[in-house]
């Protein structure tokens, strides 16, 4: 595995350009779901996605990432199937819950990261100040759910299931990272993008087949934002990011996309900005900050 070097400038203004996009996406998400299921939703995120992909490996010449030799397979399939749970997971969660929530739950796979990566990484490993990080962290986490711990709150089974999916995108975040270092990462997400559509096509075509898609304005502008912006520029340039810097590092410029997250779910989907709500993205915030500061 080649050496991963610790974030320069241009490293992390890159990187903070990505998060301050991704943090626009659990809201994209919940306006979405109000024209198409969740997993309809999926697949045709997940088709632009892959077109968007598609377009930048013609550009840049990349023939060889349509060949998947023998030993390759088992990678691809194994990210593949892993990004389609955790997507699944954040669109049925996030239209169980708010799009603040949603925000700051998914978010918090910023923290998993730097814990999978002290297992997984070579030299990625936790301190002291790490540790705290991911205790003040995961302590925002919890006061988010403590609030409206209760089997009759509104939003509690949607918090814990969009809670699984940045579990999931943790682990994926690390996954990908040791993967990159074999496998061209256009490779990697045109697989991803080819066996979630098909996932996602499949199963929607069963389980939602009676629901109906709303085509309208906002859900094409929905689709554009997780499509191309996020599923195709944002992980397209991640993936270059996962090439050259530690996983723990890249984390670090993500501590703004909560914030952001919750800010524009009350500016657009029209969220309430609770104090606990504020509260827990800022410690969710200040602890991916502590975790990953060299």
């Amino acid at each position: 595995m080649a050496h991963l070097r610790s974030l320069d400038l241009k490293g992390a203004l890159t990187a903070l350009v990505l998060a301050v996009l991704w943090g626009g996406n659990p809201v994209a998400v919940k306006i979405g779901l109000l024209g198409a299921p969740p997993l309809r939703l999926a697949w045709m995120r997940f088709v632009l996605g892959g077109l968007t992909i598609l377009a930048y490996a013609w550009y840049t010449r990349r023939q060889g990432v349509l060949t998947v030799k023998r030993g390759e397979w088992g990678v691809i399939w194994s990210l593949g199937l892993l990004f389609t749970v955790q997507i699944g997971l954040m669109n049925i969660g996030i239209n169980l819950t708010t799009a603040a929530h949603g925000s700051v739950l998914i978010n918090s796979y910023a923290i998993h990261t730097v814990v999978l990566a002290h297992f997984f990484i070579p030299g990625d490993r936790m301190t002291r100040a790490k540790l705290g990080g991911v205790a003040m962290a995961y302590g925002g986490i919890v006061l988010l759910f403590a609030r409206d711990f209760s089997f009759q709150s509104g939003t509690l089974l949607g918090d814990l299931v969009v809670a699984a999916s940045a579990l999931l995108l943790g682990e994926r975040t690390v996954y990908m990272a040791r993967a990159v270092q074999r496998l061209d990462p256009v490779k990697l997400l045109l697989g991803q993008a080819a066996i979630g559509s098909a996932c996602f096509f499949l199963t929607s075509l069963w389980w939602e087949a009676a629901i109906p898609t709303h085509y309208t304005l906002s859900l094409a502008t929905s689709l554009f934002y997780q499509g191309v912006i996020v599923a195709g520029f944002n992980f397209v340039v991640n993936a270059w990011l996962l090439q050259l810097y530690r996983p723990s590092a890249l984390a670090a410029c993500a501590l703004t996309s909560p914030i952001w997250g919750v800010l524009l779910s009350a500016a657009i989907a029209g969220d309430t900005l609770t104090p606990t709500l504020v509260l827990s993205s800022l410690m969710v915030a200040a602890g991916i900050g502590i975790a990953t500061w060299k």
